[in-house]
């Protein structure tokens, strides 16, 4: 058993994966909605066919059919007979045995001549009658012998759950990779790839287990084809994984593309040691359909090359070229030919609030690099004349704040000014810790003085009377003249 779980990137809100995110909620809502309605009708119904007299006059001609059919699991079953505790399982294999089901619906086991047929058809005409209508075997793909021809399922099935553990362990892995390629591809882009990776794993399975009978369904395929897009996406990028071998587990950092090789391996072997219950050839399908997937769209993405053209156009053209490179780089998960790009293109407009938001945005994925404090200062140190950009200079901070690696470098006179700008939107508490660390790191910076006044006059117009007043000490040090300062000693 393998597995690795990347632990490189978080998903970012400020443009949320909401295909992911709507992705996980259908899948959900059809587990727990028709899916688990179908499992209660036929628990009700197993229920009263096991207080009928249709297990005593099926399950022997059940077993014996089985003994004549299938003497591996005639054996089993003939054991399994012998316990009632095991009715209801042999109960399932019975219903799901479509031949002998056949005949025991044309009155071939039980036949009119049998001493208790008539109780027996009485009985099994109630059972049928309380079996609800079939949703997930219509929905998913069948893999018994001379099935239906329904493609659609290639795709239904991926939205089919066995059960609430198979389920959450799918949305999970989901989740942790479906963000980074939904942000890479775009979301229509990156739909269209994922349910193309729900037919590429449908469409394999379907091969390699043909005639064996059982169903299949599931996520795992589709989302086997995003990991298969994820490693191709970020090729020899070195990525930090969380792994699992057997029974050890380590953290790990390596080119992403050698998952995918060691994912096809560990499918493989699973396969052939012959692993029950779980489809490992869907989960390769969907690793070689979302592999083949992205390495088309890089291909098709490296037509055009913005960022060589960007070097030889007249000046006035580059602004938008550098623009369009730093989008492509950021769609091949290239970050610090992104940055470099958004830097260039924040130089020629520097006053540009989206460039400088995309430049930090894009920066923060690597919070320990120059680009990320770089462009937080250039955030920091725009003219604060609207609304918008004021908004954009607290988020900024907030985020900045969090996230900086090894931590945050702002200069005095960025502080003092940000503390102003806050107490002017009412961000006190953010204000008040610039305020604190202006004080104990440059107590003689020659802003200090304006803006501690700004902020206790900010907090006495929005009537916090007791924080205003614990800025008096200073400001009687600082501006002792000053209005506010004669203020709070009225007060």
């Amino acid at each position: 058993m393998f597995y690795a779980i990347p632990l490189e990137n978080k998903p970012s809100w400020r443009n949320p994966p909401w295909m992911t995110v709507l992705l996980i909620l259908l899948n959900m809502l059809v587990f727990w909605g028709p899916q688990r309605s179908e499992e209660n009708g036929r628990e009700r119904a197993a229920g009263y066919y096991l207080s009928s007299v249709l297990p005593e006059l099926e399950l022997p001609p059940f077993v014996a059919w089985l003994e004549k059919t299938d003497p591996k699991r005639g054996k089993l079953a003939r054991r399994m007979l012998a316990d009632e505790d095991n009715y209801a399982q042999l109960l399932d294999g019975l219903q799901n045995d479509k031949k002998f089901l056949s005949r025991l619906q044309a009155d071939q086991v039980v036949t009119p001549t049998a001493p208790r047929y008539d109780e027996w058809k009485r009985d099994r005409r109630q059972y049928e009658a309380m079996l609800p209508a079939p949703f997930t075997e219509r929905w998913s793909h069948d893999h018994g012998k001379d099935p239906e021809f329904k493609p659609w399922t290639w795709v239904t099935s991926a939205f089919l759950h066995a059960n609430t553990g198979h389920l959450l362990g799918n949305m999970l892995f989901l989740f942790l990779f479906g963000f980074s390629v939904e942000l890479a591809l775009g979301r229509g882009t990156y739909l269209s790839f994922y349910l193309l990776g729900a037919v590429g794993s449908s469409l394999l399975a379907g091969w390699a287990y043909a005639g064996k009978g059982g169903y299949g369904l599931g996520a795992s395929g589709a989302i086997s084809a995003l990991m298969g897009m994820y490693a191709v996406m970020y090729r020899l990028k070195r990525i930090r994984f969380f792994y699992q071998l057997f029974f050890y587990f380590n953290y790990v950092t390596a080119p992403a593309l050698l998952l995918l090789p060691a994912w096809i391996v560990n499918e493989l072997m699973q396969h052939w040691l012959g692993g029950q219950g779980i489809a490992y050839m869907a989960h390769l399908g969907g690793l070689l359909t979302g592999a083949a997937l992205m390495t088309g769209a890089l291909l098709l993405h490296r037509v055009q090359t913005p960022d060589t053209a960007a070097a030889n156009a007249p000046e006035p053209d580059r602004f938008p070229l550098h623009v369009a490179a730093a989008q492509k780089h950021g769609a091949a998960m290239q970050f610090d030919k992104a940055c470099a790009e958004w830097r260039a293109a924040a130089a020629l407009r520097p006053g540009d609030t989206d460039t400088l938001r995309a430049w930090f945005n894009t920066a923060r994925l690597q919070p320990a690099s120059d680009d990320f404090h770089h462009a937080a200062r250039r955030i920091f140190r725009l003219p604060a004349t609207e609304a918008n950009t004021l908004a954009l200079q607290h988020a900024s901070y907030k985020t900045y704040l969090d996230q900086a690696k090894p931590g945050a470098r702002l200069k005095p006179d960025d502080m003092a000014r940000l503390a102003r700008r806050f107490a002017r939107i009412h961000q006190f508490d953010d204000a008040d810790r610039l305020c604190a660390i202006l004080l104990k790191t440059a107590p003689d910076h020659p802003e200090l003085a304006d803006t501690l006044s700004v902020c206790a006059n900010g907090l006495l117009h929005a009537g916090q009377r007791d924080k205003a007043v614990g800025l008096l000490p200073h400001l009687l040090r600082l501006a002792p003249n000053d209005m506010v300062t004669r203020a709070l000693q009225r007060a």
